[in-house]
């Protein structure tokens, strides 16, 4: 069974498509940039601080799901310049035990929305 949910940690879109899916065995997460939240506005710019905001916000969504960051199975991260990898990684890795990490991609995408720098999707692993 495929439930859809809007977080509360989220404003809700207009787009069309859903913030949280969830089928019997993983929630997949759509992908979010600091510009997508209020507080996130004032990190724009900062690709240390969207990663904080954005990761903090994934953490929210997980908590509301009864999971954490240790049930994260798979990430996808899009850096608008892979010269701020070192940055991201180095915020990024802080929301994780050490050599308990996702399966990750990371990857170059020059336009982001809301000239965002960092934007993060995550698959996570349900509880049994």
């Amino acid at each position: 069974m495929i439930r859809r949910i809007q977080p509360k940690s989220v404003p809700r879109s207009s787009a069309p498509f859903s913030q949280v899916v969830i089928d019997d065995r993983y929630a997949y997460l759509a992908g979010l940039v600091a510009a997508d939240l209020p507080a996130g506005r004032i990190a724009l710019g900062d690709p240390a601080l969207e990663t904080e905001v954005v990761m903090q916000v994934i953490v929210d969504i997980l908590d509301e799901l009864g999971l954490g960051c240790m049930d994260i199975v798979r990430a996808d991260v899009h850096l608008s310049s892979l010269d701020d990898f070192d940055v991201m990684d180095s915020v990024y890795r802080r929301f994780f035990e050490r050599d308990n990490y996702p399966a990750r991609t990371t990857t170059e995408s020059p336009r982001l929305f809301g000239d965002s720098k960092v934007e993060i999707t995550v698959q996570a692993r349900l509880k049994d």
